[in-house]
């Protein structure tokens, strides 16, 4: 079945939109008051060390089932778990409720723990190489998602989750546990991510205190990227936008390959690692170009506080690429939860169920669930834009806008592009 989809004229009123949005503010300068506010106080019952060290336990449960349990994907609590829950839902939630890594972050509690018995209090130094052991990170991952042969083996991927974890842990135990806020790339990615979300956890010793605000409100608070900082971002970007390109019949097209016989990953591990290097300097270049030539046209832009803005178009464009993978693997998920051990057993107290596709070639579903993802897109250029007229400063010139304006209109074009072309797979 073939479904058809207004794409054009969803990708005509979203460039629209994010055009007149940045000319109108620029222009007029009324934007929301984006302030924080107060919701409850309460105690903490369950300290971070507790939550961290039973996740911990959790992950090499997930482990030993990755190395001795079915060796199909869609079977095994290793891939499930992982590229479902921890990949997709946990920063999903994070985008509404705040920062859902911080208390199921496998190595807080371990780390604190190897601390305290080593009596080790300080540091080797890591903290000099700002965010850059968490770019080198993300890189491979990326890399190992995208690229690599087998990301979804169960035993390849409790390997690699293994070797990570405890190499993070070895420089962690080194360095001190608030490393990984700038040095462990989940802790990182995810950390930033819920940076749009409009109600927030504030933890202050035993205190935490539930705010809200505009989504968004928690970035005008933050201090500015870092040059690194910004090439993490930036990475962010790139890895959402390459991993939909790579399945297109454009892309396909492009590095020889039939779309509709793929040869496999092995045939093109060299052009997938060229694309994926070219899509992320192309995106870096771009943003750091825009924001240069605003600079030059209209004084003040400066790199790091405007750069702050594309945390919400990474928020938004992780919804809204895995959004169809949640409702499809996580059908499996859902199903191996309930019945772990594939025994008839319902752990989870749901009924049988079979996992179904058929929703995807559903002429009434589809266009909601393409709806769904242009919202996200959408509302996340939008909310962009207000960032960065915010964040931009006093005293720039409404023209300083324009290189940025032009680049968030061509990102929401080729975001919903992405989204509605044919691809292979």
């Amino acid at each position: 079945m073939i479904l058809t989809l207004p794409t054009g004229h969803y990708i005509t009123a979203a460039a629209l939109t994010v055009a007149l949005t940045a000319i109108l503010g620029a222009a007029a300068h009324r934007l929301p008051v984006m302030e924080p506010r107060l919701v409850l106080e309460r105690r903490i019952f369950l300290p971070v060390a507790l939550t961290s060290y039973l996740s911990f336990v959790a992950f090499l449960g997930l482990v030993f089932v990755g190395f001795f349990g079915d060796r199909d994907p869609m079977h095994n609590l290793m891939t499930l778990v992982f590229w479902t829950g921890v990949w997709i839902a946990v920063p999903l939630g994070s985008m509404l409720m705040g920062n859902l890594w911080r208390p199921i972050n496998p190595w807080t509690g371990p780390v604190r723990i190897a601390r305290t018995l080593l009596g080790r209090t300080g540091s080797i130094g890591l903290g000099r190489f700002g965010h850059w052991p968490a770019v080198v990170g993300y890189a491979g991952f990326v890399w190992f998602q995208m690229v690599s042969l087998y990301p979804d083996d169960p035993a390849v991927l409790a390997k690699v989750a293994l070797a990570y974890w405890a190499l993070v842990f070895v420089l962690a135990v080194l360095e001190g546990e608030d490393w990984l806020e700038q040095g462990e790339f989940l802790t990182v990615l995810f950390g930033l991510i819920a940076k749009v979300a409009p109600f927030w956890l504030e933890i202050t010793g035993n205190r935490a205190r539930l705010m809200r605000g505009w989504p968004g409100t928690q970035v005008l608070a933050m201090r500015p990227l870092t040059p690194s900082a910004v090439v993490f971002v930036s990475l962010a970007l790139a890895a959402l936008t390459f991993d939909g390109l790579a399945e297109t019949f454009w892309w396909q097209a492009l590095i020889g390959e039939n779309p509709l016989e793929p040869t496999g990953r092995s045939a093109v591990v060299v052009e997938n690692t060229v694309g994926l290097f070219a899509v992320w300097v192309t995106t870096l270049g771009l943003t750091l170009g825009a924001i240069l030539l605003g600079r030059r046209i209209g004084g003040g832009f400066a790199t790091g506080p405007v750069m702050l803005s594309f945390l919400a178009i990474a928020a938004g464009y992780h919804a809204a690429h895995y959004l169809v993978m949640l409702l499809t693997a996580g059908q499996y998920t859902l199903a191996a939860l309930n019945d772990p051990l594939f025994t008839g057993d319902s752990w989870l107290g749901l009924p049988p169920f079979f996992v179904s596709y058929g929703f995807l070639t559903d002429p009434y579903v589809m266009p909601i669930i393409y709806g769904a993802q242009f919202v996200a897109i959408l509302a996340a250029h939008l909310l962009a834009v207000v960032l960065g007229l915010k964040l931009a400063g006093q005293g720039v010139r409404p023209l300083a806008h324009l290189p940025m304006t032009v680049l968030m209109v061509a990102y929401t074009i080729l975001g919903l592009w992405l989204l509605s072309t044919a691809r292979t797979g």
